[in-house]
């Protein structure tokens, strides 16, 4: 090991910092599998059918070679349709597919202003843009509208691209989407909505927060499927023109092997499954407020009011101290430590899905 690498570590392990993989153990508070799909029997049966029908397991190349099959495409005029969009084009992970677009779609001469909180799977593929970039404060749409009219009077005359998440997923806070589409279409600006944890949790059908977004002109979405649909893979949704370009100059597209036509199958039928039955949604919701009264009651502690409850705890100390606690306890929570692209500095969440219980 270069010798770098091992000060490296220590220099983590003494912060109180050092990553480990644990298995799971005890009930599911941490998880992003928010509808308890993921084990669930009917994705057994989904995944079973698919099997029996002749789904294969691996697509065996990238999709621009043999790996091309009729399971993606399928899913993609589905989603498509559920979704309200013009298409959609199926990527192998949600980090995969927020880099792609970022990295890709925007051209030199471009502006990406970015919300400070977005995923650090946007903050690598902004950096590996050759468009300008800014960040705004957190859901200050206000701030942007000032940043990007400063751009455009320093002589920035491209494409504005804005990226932000609809649900956060550290804080569990809604982003404004309204006043951001709002300003989007007053500056002839591209939407770029990450929907990654509030696909199959909100909105009609599970159709997202951004749903009554979907379809209209300067809107790209990305629906995760690892998350609320218990599967694997991600979904860009936008117009048919974004897509070609994607499929021609995304290199994280072109290079790589395709999904798993099983798991897109399986994504099929988890759609499938939010269009018909609500009660997963309803049961999460349920518990979302129980969960948020005790926190307020108890612990004076306010609510998110979504799936996702940081509890901030002060020290990376603390915080994994305080999981190691509760994980002792049989509840699997665990510490979201102070690391950039994570959490703000000083402001170690103790667990950042308090409310996800609904398959316990």
């Amino acid at each position: 090991m270069h010798g770098s690498h091992q000060r490296a570590l220590i220099a983590l392990e003494r912060r109180g910092r050092l990553r480990q993989l644990a298995a799971r153990s005890g009930i599911d508070f941490s998880s992003n599998d928010y509808l308890g799909l993921g084990a669930s029997q009917d994705m057994r049966e989904a995944i079973a059918a698919a099997l029996l029908r002749g789904v294969a397991v691996g697509a065996g190349g990238s999709r621009l070679l043999r790996g091309n099959d009729p399971e993606h495409e399928a899913l993609e005029l589905e989603a498509a349709q559920h979704f309200g969009a013009e298409t959609a084009l199926y990527f192998g992970g949600g980090f995969v597919a927020n880099y792609a677009v970022l990295a890709t779609l925007p051209q030199r001469g471009d502006l990406i202003a970015y919300d400070q909180l977005v995923h650090a799977s946007a903050l690598d593929g902004i950096a590996a843009s050759k468009a300008a970039s800014l960040s705004f404060r957190h859901n200050d749409a206000k701030a942007l509208d000032v940043a990007i009219a400063d751009w455009r009077t320093s002589g920035g005359s491209g494409q504005v691209w804005i990226a932000i998440e609809s649900l956060y997923s550290m804080d569990g806070d809604r982003a404004p989407l309204d006043d951001f589409a709002a300003l989007a279409s007053r500056h002839d600006a591209m939407l770029l909505i990450d929907e990654a944890h509030a696909t199959g949790v909100y909105g009609e059908h599970g159709r997202g927060l951004a749903a009554h977004l979907e379809g209209q002109g300067n809107i790209v979405s990305l629906h995760t499927c690892g998350k609320a649909l218990g599967v694997s893979g991600a979904l860009v949704l936008g117009p048919a023109r974004l897509r070609d370009f994607l499929i021609n100059r995304s290199r994280a597209f072109i290079y790589a092997t395709a999904p798993s036509p099983l798991m897109a199958a399986a994504t099929r039928a988890a759609l499938d499954l939010c269009r018909r039955d609500s009660s997963r949604r309803d049961q999460l919701c349920s518990q979302i407020a129980v969960f948020g009264k005790f926190l307020k009651d108890r612990c004076e502690i306010e609510p998110s009011g979504t799936q996702i409850q940081p509890v901030i705890v002060g020290s990376d100390a603390r915080a994994t101290g305080l999981a190691s606690a509760l994980q002792a306890s049989g509840f699997d929570i665990r510490a979201q430590i102070d690391t950039p692209m994570t959490v703000a500095p000083g402001a170690s969440a103790m667990c950042s899905a308090a409310s996800n219980c609904c398959s316990s």
